[in-house]
């Protein structure tokens, strides 16, 4: 057996899953330590310290002339990515725009009949930091993180998109990031990796401008340093490790859950693929399945190592009992792959993304579709949503109370300040009275 497996058929089964599950949110208190020094380092060196960080760990090499991507860089790039893998990234960044557009929020004012104005004023941040991963030593670049990240803040208007991603042992950044940062109109890049370059966007550097919020995918110390640096920047989310529940009917394909699951296990060996199924033959067939399709992947080792850890196929006693198990883990990625999904769409309550039927695997979504993939995981659902236009939104409420409303409801509201022992609060409204 390559994967865990489980039944759920009453309450007590629930806690044994969460048990398990509940191991990957283990603290780990020696990298918080290391990354509260990357933080110190970073606020009282600099671009020293950033200069230290980025040769020991990406580039030996590197100094302080390679920090920021020069215009020539950028040119070199574009001329260097096929024609052909040009117009599937202008295709994928289309279908990203055009969905995060129906985002788009205005500011809204309501006069109401005492003469007060009401309303709320919907203004962008004035400067983005996007973090995006380098990716194998910068030969896997993360255009989807990219565009992911980068279209809602642009479509929400920020002013100024700051770029960070770790360089290559050559001191370069991978020329199809480049290029795609190039179609996005992102000007200001700088080639910084890890908790340094989380620290240095929400901190300023004497290179690095300072930055209202951080958005981006990253290893467990970009996570950390967003965790602890939460507070004095805004973040889009404390991630975990990538996760897909695949909740499956007797009608399933068993080679398209297993792949399905594998796409998620391949991600890193605490991603987490889990299979509900009412169908003891699926579950035995998808089982059989993943033993076969998993010895052809390049990425075998961490795979196997994922579903050992992190995969499960679990049984449920009927489709019900499954929808409330998926609600129950909240998953980041949920597939349908159920006989009428559409019908059961109105049961499930917490998932990051729902993928509807068999011909909608969740790297639809990751790359193409155009909803966005950075998503709430390790059951963060449950409270949380996808990033997208509103995490670069401020909402300001605005408030406008003439003479003939405070004298019509001074005294009430005077009468309520007091009550809570603020006599201050009671006395700025009184003086206005007549």
């Amino acid at each position: 057996m390559i994967v865990n497996r489980f039944s759920y058929k009453k309450e007590a089964d629930w806690q044994n899953i969460k048990k398990w599950l509940a191991k990957r949110n283990i603290a780990q208190d020696e990298v918080e330590e290391t990354v509260k020094n990357i933080i110190k380092d970073v606020q009282q060196k600099g671009d020293l310290a950033l200069l230290e960080y980025t040769k020991k760990f990406d580039c030996p090499d590197f100094d302080l002339s390679l920090l920021v991507v020069s215009e020539q860089e950028m040119e070199e790039a574009f001329s260097k990515v096929d024609k052909d893998d040009l117009d599937i990234i202008q295709e994928a960044k289309q279908n990203i725009f055009n969905f995060h557009l129906q985002q788009k929020e205005k500011s809204w004012f309501c006069p109401n009949q005492d003469g007060a104005v009401l309303g709320q004023l919907v203004t962008p941040v004035q400067r983005a930091g996007l973090y995006i991963p380098g990716g194998q030593g910068g030969e896997t670049p993360l255009i989807s993180s990219l565009l992911m990240n980068a279209i809602p803040a642009l479509i929400a208007g920020v002013e100024e998109i700051i770029l960070v991603s770790p360089p290559r042992k050559d001191g370069t950044l991978n020329p199809y990031l480049l290029t795609t940062a190039h179609l996005l109109g992102v000007k200001k890049i700088f080639k910084l990796g890890s908790a340094w370059a989380i620290a240095a966007l929400a901190l300023g550097t004497e290179s690095i401008p300072q930055v209202d919020i951080i958005v981006g995918p990253g290893n467990v110390f970009v996570t950390m340093a967003k965790k602890i640096l939460h507070g004095q920047v805004g973040i889009d989310m404390i991630a975990g490790p990538s996760e897909i529940v695949v909740l499956a009917d007797k009608e399933a394909e068993a080679k398209f859950v297993a792949a399905d699951l594998l796409s998620q296990a391949e991600h890193d060996p605490m991603a987490a693929s889990i299979l509900i199924s009412p169908s003891p033959i699926l579950v035995q067939a998808v089982e059989d399945e993943l033993q076969r399709q998993v010895e052809s992947l390049p990425r075998k080792e961490i795979a196997l190592q994922s579903l050992g850890n992190w995969g499960a196929l679990i049984e449920v006693s009927c489709l019900e009992k499954g929808i409330e198990l998926v609600n129950l883990i909240a998953p980041e990625h949920l597939e349908l792959l159920v006989e009428n999904s559409w019908d059961i769409l109105g049961l499930i309550r917490n998932a990051g993304a729902i993928f509807m039927g068999e011909y909608t695997p969740e790297p639809v979504g990751d790359y193409f579709a155009g909803p966005n993939h950075v998503l709430p995981t390790m059951s963060t659902a449950r409270f949380n949503q996808a990033l997208g236009v509103e995490t670069f939104y401020k909402k300001t409420s605005l408030i406008y109370s003439p003479s003939a409303y405070l004298q019509k409801h001074g005294a009430k509201i005077a009468r309520l300040a007091r009550l809570e022992g603020l006599e201050a609060h009671a006395r700025s409204v009184e003086v206005r009275l007549s």
